[in-house]
C-alpha cells in the first residue's frame, strides 16, 4: 500500500504536469502558428508509438519475453477472439478515432477563445456527462450525489460563459471546451459499451491503433484545409517544430501515464491529477499575467472541481459512510464504558475531591 501510495503521488504529479504542459504549449504556439487541425492531426499520429513504448517496457520488466508479434497478438484480443482484421479495425477503430479527433480538436479550438484555466476546468465536466449518458445507456447504477455533482458541473458551465458577460468570444470557447468534454465521455462510454475493459497492453495497442487510422484515412482532411487556405503556412521550414513535437510529446505522455497509473497505483488517482491540472494552469495563468480571476469565474472554477470530485466516490459511498460514523460511535461507547468500569478512574477522582494523593492497588 506504501509502494502503491508513492507511485500514485508521482503519478500525480506527472499526470497534472504532462496536461498543463501541454495546454500551455498549445497557447505559446498559437501565437504565431494557428492551425487547430493540423495540430490535432500531428500529435494523433504519435500515438503510433504507444504499443512500441508498451513492448519496451514489458521487454524490461517481464520474466518471460515474448516476440513482438506474439505480443501484438496477444493484445489485439481486444477486437475479439480473432483479433485485429481489416474488417473490424474499419468498423471498431473508425468512430472512436473521429471521436478522439473531435476531442482534441474542439479542446484547442476553445484554448483559441478562453485562457488555459477556463478551458481547463471546463473539460472536467466530462465526468458528469460520463454519468449521465452510462446511466441513459449502460444503465448504470443511479446515484444521487453524481447527479448533484451533473448540477454543478452545468451551473459552473453557465457562470463560466456569464463571468464575460457572455461576450460572444466567450460563449463560443465555452461551448467548443463542452464539446471537447461532451464526445471525450461518449468516446468513454462507447468504449466500455463495445469493447469492455483493458488492460495495459490492449489500451495500447488499441492507441497505436488509432494512431495508424488517422495517418491513413485522416490525412486528406489537413491538405485539404492547406489547400483551401483554411490552415496555410508559408513553407514546412516555418512551422514551429519545436512547439509542435513537444505538444505531442507531452500529449502521448499524458495518455500513457494514465493507463500506466491505474497498474501501478489507484485509479481515482489518476483523476485527481485530471483535476488538478486547473489549479496548475492558474498559476501559469497568473504568471504570464494573462486571466484576471473576478468572482464569478473563480466560483466556477471551484464549483466544477468539486462536482468533479464528488463523482469520484464509489458506488458504496453512503455504506461505507454509515459503517464508518458507527464504527466511530461504538470505538466511542466503549471508551466510556472502559472509563466507568475502570476503579482507578474513581480513586484519582475521589482523592483529588478530598485533596490527597492515592495510590492505586496493583
Amino acid at each position: 500500500m506504501v509502494l502503491k501510495a508513492i507511485w500514485g503521488l508521482l503519478i500525480i504529479l506527472s499526470v497534472s504536469s504532462s496536461w498543463v504542459g501541454t495546454t500551455q504549449i498549445v497557447k505559446i504556439t498559437y501565437k504565431n502558428f494557428y492551425c487547430p487541425f493540423f495540430m490535432t492531426w500531428f500529435s494523433t499520429n504519435w500515438n503510433i508509438m504507444f504499443f512500441p513504448v508498451y513492448y519496451s517496457g514489458h521487454l524490461a520488466t517481464a520474466q518471460e519475453k515474448q516476440s513482438p508479434m506474439k505480443k501484438f497478438r496477444e493484445c489485439s484480443r481486444i477486437f475479439g477472439e480473432d483479433g485485429l482484421t481489416l474488417k473490424l479495425f474499419l468498423k471498431r477503430t473508425a468512430p472512436f478515432s473521429i471521436l478522439w479527433t473531435l476531442t482534441n480538436y474542439l479542446y484547442l479550438l476553445a484554448l483559441k477563445k478562453l485562457t488555459a484555466t477556463d478551458v481547463s476546468a471546463l473539460f472536467c465536466c466530462n465526468k458528469a456527462f460520463v454519468f449521465l449518458l452510462s446511466w441513459i445507456v449502460l444503465k448504470d447504477r443511479f446515484m444521487g450525489v453524481r447527479i448533484v455533482a451533473a448540477i454543478m458541473a452545468i451551473t459552473g458551465i453557465v457562470m463560466m460563459a456569464y463571468a464575460d458577460n457572455f461576450h460572444a468570444d466567450s460563449i463560443i470557447g465555452v461551448a467548443f471546451a463542452v464539446g471537447s468534454a461532451s464526445t471525450s465521455a461518449l468516446y468513454k462510454v462507447l468504449f466500455k459499451m463495445f469493447l469492455g475493459s483493458a488492460n495495459f497492453g490492449e489500451a495500447a495497442h488499441f492507441v497505436s491503433t488509432l494512431g495508424f487510422f488517422n495517418l491513413i484515412f485522416i490525412s486528406f482532411t489537413p491538405v485539404i484545409l492547406y489547400f483551401t487556405k483554411v490552415e496555410h503556412w508559408s513553407s514546412f521550414a516555418a512551422l514551429p517544430w519545436g512547439c509542435l513535437c513537444g505538444m505531442a510529446g507531452l500529449w502521448l505522455a499524458f495518455n500513457i501515464l494514465v493507463n500506466v497509473g491505474v497498474v501501478l497505483t489507484y485509479p481515482i488517482l489518476i483523476s485527481i491529477g485530471t483535476v488538478l491540472s486547473v489549479p496548475g494552469n492558474a498559476a501559469v495563468d497568473l504568471l504570464k499575467q494573462e486571466v484576471i480571476f473576478n468572482v464569478v469565474r473563480l466560483a466556477a472554477t471551484i464549483i466544477i472541481c468539486i462536482g468533479f470530485l464528488l463523482m469520484l466516490l464509489p458506488e458504496e459511498w453512503d455504506e461505507i459512510t454509515v459503517r464508518f460514523i458507527n464504527s466511530l460511535k461504538e470505538k466511542k461507547s466503549e471508551e466510556h464504558v472502559d472509563d466507568i468500569t475502570d476503579p482507578s478512574v474513581h480513586l484519582r477522582s475521589r482523592s483529588r475531591a478530598i485533596g490527597t494523593v492515592s495510590i492505586p492497588l496493583a
